[in-house]
């Protein structure tokens, strides 16, 4: 019997709080019974599986930067702790079973160093110490924000009589945490609107920290009546929910594990460890939660005037997330910047896996801002990291942070035209000097080589145009064929171990990492393949970067660890507000197609609740949807709320059958629910991926 599927959205909203929820069997940590060949090799390079200290060359790269960069200027430093309120002494929040999903007391080693420890990058260090400073902190009066407290910040603007909240995190432990530190010291205020500047989890998933459903406003009065009501709106841009909700369904399961990697989740935080990831020191693993907005700001310009304080929007769509807006605030002289700036090279691509951004339209809604209100602003402040002041300030900040975004896409369009595949041009692409040399625009989240790659693959497709790679063998085919070519990989490692010592770690990695895509037990191949990651990922500045390297070689060491991944929990908040079509796709991807390859049925849905009416196609096991039409002789015709979609994805036939009326032949939805399985197996979202 088919296993019946749990919360399938689970999965998805865990992607984006760096979860997995994978149950693979874990490969045993190398030990004495390798094979004789084995254990000789293993001993005559001397590899272990203990965590290296920084090689020769690693301390002399990282050593490099101190002349390179400018360490005596410590203007992010001082923007990172200025207008200090109060802070804790000892930060760490758990949630209600008392398991810690938020901690800066993780880091209090940062306070050991005076300089960077030779096993971390020194530019990626300032960054993971700037982002140690957390507490309540005041931009300018009226303005506050709780920095440190989750991965995004939490900003109070005070009105005349109570609270408008911009971005409540990512978990409710950590919101309510927050507003907490706001109460205590500059008191008890009713919140009059919360607004969420983007369409992403770390935005908007505390909101429950603040209220509940029933203390939202009324969405079908008009934004004037919500603000007259006393029940707060929520205020987002437009299409916001749509995108909040399906951005990581889809692909959720792979983007769950492919989180553990850039986010350091399996990592211990520490000098050999993970360390911040240049929009925050980490993100938290509490109770994610979703309430559903009341009003979308549809245009550029749109003005409210809420609680006495007059917000001017700036609609950013496809720059950091499809759904985005700017806020400026004219009393206060302050422009609310979103996530379209954040004090760091932010990802035109990212690690997890989601669509690639436009780095043109980025830099254009910059300079647009800059247009608008470039002029009178005298701080801009934003949803990671810490504000910047003065006019000049903001100007430039603005400015460096649009033309490093219009470098990128212009520069690798014009490699393209000459001719230049992805990876030839991330290996040469780089910044203009004086844009590199910005602290704000570091390479501490997104890098260069990878948001060319992006803008590569917006342009170009994954094809590099030579039809040797039209059809390449799998990974593991290809390896397999080149270590037969090989013949004695002994002496393979033997030269890789020899390129390892002169600093090679690149090449040295993809040679040994071929070997274990062809014997994955080949345990030399995979400590060396290990260390050699372990020194890239102290050299690295990006902190994605170092987390990715240094995950990968503690599972070359140990085997798959995905299972013992921290989880983020949700309420199922975000299931209900998925729409029907969003359902049906979502089934289309869980259907079993090999079980159903023979089958031809339709199925009507009507949808009283919603005025919706679909009919579904399963043609040879693929889901055909037809949206606004039912078939006349459709096989069977089911009538049922939109939320009882929810009830099959979950493989709850009991709870369907209840609310649902079913005419025609029951046995084939019967045959279509029961086969919504085909990623339910367990294992599924701990793939392995630094080895077969």
């Amino acid at each position: 019997m088919k296993k019946k599927l749990t919360s399938l959205f689970l999965a998805a909203l865990l992607a984006l709080s760096a979860a997995s929820c994978g149950q693979n069997p874990q490969r045993e940590e190398i030990s004495p019974e390798a094979s004789v060949e084995s254990v000789d090799i293993v001993s005559e390079l001397g590899l272990t599986a203990e965590v290296k200290d920084a090689s020769a060359h690693t301390v002399e790269i990282n050593s490099a930067l101190y002349s390179h960069l400018n360490f005596e200027d410590t203007s992010e430093y001082e923007n990172a702790t200025r207008g200090l309120i109060d802070a804790p002494e000892v930060l760490e929040l758990t949630d209600g079973s008392g398991t810690v999903i938020w901690s800066q007391e993780a880091y209090a080693f940062l306070e050991d160093y005076e300089t960077a420890p030779d096993t971390v990058n020194p530019s990626l260090w300032e960054n993971t110490r700037n982002n140690h400073a957390y507490g309540l902190f005041e931009v300018t009066e009226g303005i506050y924000q709780v920095r440190g407290y989750d991965m995004a910040n939490l900003t109070v603007i005070e009105g005349d009589t109570g609270w408008i909240v911009f971005d409540p995190l990512m978990s409710v432990e950590c919101t309510q945490a927050a507003m907490q530190l706001v109460e205590k010291n500059l008191g008890q205020r009713p919140v009059k609107a919360i607004i969420i500047s983007h369409s992403h989890v770390d935005h908007y998933g505390g909101i429950k920290g603040i209220m509940t459903d029933e203390d939202a406003a009324d969405k079908s009065l008009s934004i004037e009546q919500q603000l007259a009501s006393g029940k707060p709106p929520i205020i987002v841009p437009e299409g916001f929910t749509e995108h909040a909700v399906a951005e990581n369904v889809y692909a959720g399961k792979a983007m769950a594990r492919r989180a553990n990697y850039q986010y350091g989740v399996l990592l211990d935080a520490g000098v050999t460890g993970k360390l911040a990831m240049g929009i925050g020191i980490g993100q938290s693993t509490g109770t994610v939660s979703f309430i559903a907005p009341t009003y979308e700001i549809a245009q550029t310009g749109e003005t409210l005037t809420i609680d006495g304080v007059e917000l001017e929007f700036q609609l950013t769509p496809g720059t950091e997330a499809p759904a985005e807006m700017n806020t400026w605030l004219p009393q206060f002289n302050a422009l609310w910047v979103a996530e379209n700036c954040t004090g760091t090279l932010h990802n035109l691509y990212t690690l997890r896996g989601a669509q690639v951004r436009d780095g043109a339209a980025w830099a254009k809604y910059i300079t647009e801002a800059v247009s608008c209100y470039g002029d009178q602003a005298e701080v801009t402040f934003q949803s990671h990291n810490w504000p910047h002041w003065g006019n000049e300030t903001v100007n430039a900040y603005l400015v460096n942070t649009a033309a490093v975004y219009k470098f990128i896409n212009d520069q690798t369009l014009t490699y393209i035209n000459q001719g230049y595949t992805s990876d030839e041009i991330s290996n040469m692409i780089e910044l203009p000097d004086e844009l590199a040399k910005n602290w704000y625009t570091r390479q501490y989240y997104g890098t260069v080589a990878h948001n060319s790659k992006a803008v590569y693959q917006k342009y170009m497709g994954w094809y590099d145009a030579n039809p040797v790679n039209l059809n390449p063998l799998s990974p593991t085919e290809s390896a397999r064929k080149w270590v037969e070519y090989l013949g004695d990989t002994d002496e393979v490692l033997r030269m890789a171990k020899a390129d390892y010592d002169v600093g090679e770690y690149r090449w040295v990695a993809e040679v040994t990492n071929t070997i274990v895509f062809a014997d994955p037990e080949n345990e030399a191949a995979r400590l060396l393949c290990a260390d050699a990651l372990e020194q890239l990922g102290y050299q690295a500045e990006s902190g994605p970067w170092r987390n990715a390297y240094l995950t990968a070689a503690l599972e070359l060491r140990h085997g798959n660890s995905s299972a013992s991944a921290a989880q983020a929990t949700t309420n199922g908040d975000v299931q209900k507000e998925m729409t029907a079509v969003m359902a049906f796709e979502y089934m289309g991807i869980l259907l079993d197609k090999q079980a159903l390859a023979d089958q031809n049925f339709t199925i009507n849905f009507i949808l009283p609740n919603t005025g919706e009416r679909h009919m579904l196609q399963i043609k040879n096991g693929v889901l055909l949807i037809y949206e606004d039409a039912l078939g006349e002789d459709a096989d069977v015709s089911v009538t049922c709320p939109k939320n009882a979609l929810l009830y099959l994805l979950q493989g709850n036939a009991e709870a369907f059958g209840q609310v649902a009326k079913i005419d025609g032949d029951a046995e084939l939805l019967k045959l279509f629910a029961s086969n919504l399985n085909a990623l339910s197996s367990i294992g599924f979202s701990g793939f392995n991926i630094v080895e077969p």
